[in-house]
């Protein structure tokens, strides 16, 4: 699939900076072009005699090299390629790239060019989670940057949490997909999904039993199409798809926080199953028995869906709800969608007899304006194709 396209690869400083050793492998046997460029710190961990071994070609690393200046200049070197990937993208080199600044070869070429952008950020949990990275990466969306994971898992540093650089494979299941057009090319569609958890205290929450699958299948289907897919997704007993940017959150107020972040889109989807109350009195050290019942009092929680169909500037073109019901599911879905104030709901009946919820299967009833049209039992993987097409008629 990659035949002829032209890679930039950028290797950041962070020990995941080995992955890159097979990111490159894995791109050229596709039939990709590899020119590699370390940052200084990048050397620290992999060499650049292993990395031009396997690219093929020369790594850059300097800017100020009068060789490389006179062949080729790093204006050249920026704009000579169909895409630059980061990997690992390091929360110094998400700074760089948000404040605009140029004081080394990598973050130079990053300024200099006109190029798409696909960064697989790389660093601790803490730093991920840093109010200055979240900003920083909230500015880099806005300027169309593309992402590829952090996953959750064991840090190098004995951490565990979301920071890990996404796996070889799942970064040129990116790269590919960047390179495969389709109608939803050049958009940027935003997919909430799986449950939200509100904590009772620090080892207790309240959820419910979605899986994340419909919402996973739906942005894997609008990728494939070639969206820019923003996947802000609770904690989901499903893996997030690849090739899509991946925000994961805990609760309702959190995915709000990161809807708004990922804004503006062409189209957002809310296939999440955000919880409508949290507690307002939740303990900050765990609850024990005393001997009496357990009072609890309850907040409502943020509506996202209302709140972004009610955006006048920035709203999404087509804003899509979910409404899983138990009964009366077209009256009762229906009324949502005219409440909310959204374009379309995807109503769904998760009765005990239906096995739906958690399942493998799903029966919808798509709402809009025009009115109910009932699809029939499917897979959720082909309802998320059939609603993915459905979005393109409209947005792309």
């Amino acid at each position: 699939m990659l035949a002829g396209k032209r890679i930039l690869l950028i290797i950041g400083g962070g020990i995941a900076a080995y992955k890159s050793l097979d990111l490159i492998r894995r791109l050229r046997e596709r039939g990709a072009a590899v020119t590699p460029v370390l940052t200084r710190a990048a050397a620290e961990f992999v060499t650049p005699l292993s990395v031009s071994a396997l690219a093929g070609q020369k790594v850059f690393t300097e800017l100020f090299d009068l060789t490389d200046e006179a062949e080729m200049g790093h204006i050249q070197l920026s704009r000579s390629a169909d895409l630059i990937v980061i990997a690992p993208a390091t929360a110094d080199l998400l700074a760089k790239m948000a404040q605009g600044r140029a004081d080394d070869l990598a973050s130079t070429l990053l300024l200099a060019t006109d190029t798409e952008v696909l960064a697989a950020p790389a660093m601790n949990v803490r730093m991920w989670r840093h109010p200055a990275t979240q900003r920083n990466l909230a500015v880099l969306r806005g300027d169309g940057l593309r992402e590829v994971g952090p996953n959750e898992g064991d840090m190098a540093c004995g951490e565990y949490g979301p920071g890990r650089m996404a796996e070889p494979l799942e970064i040129v299941a990116a790269v590919e997909a960047y390179f495969t057009a389709g109608p939803l090319t050049g958009r940027h569609v935003l997919v909430t999904s799986g449950p939200t958890h509100e904590p009772i205290d620090p080892v207790r929450y309240i959820a419910n039993r979605s899986s994340g699958a419909q919402g996973t299948a739906l942005a894997a289907a609008l990728r494939d199409l070639g969206a820019r897919v923003t996947f802000v997704t609770g904690p989901a007993s499903v893996p997030p798809p690849s090739g899509v940017t991946v925000v994961p959150v805990e609760t309702a107020r959190e995915m709000l926080s990161a809807v708004e972040a990922a804004l503006p889109a062409d189209a957002a989807i809310f296939a999440a199953a955000v919880a409508d109350w949290r507690v307002a009195n939740a303990g900050s050290s765990k609850m024990k028995k005393g001997g009496g019942g357990l009072q609890l009092d309850f907040a409502e929680n943020p509506d996202i869906l209302a709140t972004v169909s009610a955006m006048g500037a920035g709203r999404p073109a087509l804003v899509v709800g979910f409404a899983a019901e138990t009964d009366d599911v077209l009256a009762h879905a229906t009324a949502k969608r005219l409440r909310k104030g959204c374009d379309w709901i995807v109503a769904n009946d998760v009765s005990p007899a239906t096995g739906i919820m958690g399942g493998r299967e799903n029966a919808v009833t798509l709402i809009t304006a025009e009115g109910a049209e009932d699809w029939p039992r499917m897979s959720k993987q082909a309802v998320a194709e059939k609603l993915a097409a459905r979005i393109a008629t409209v947005i792309a």
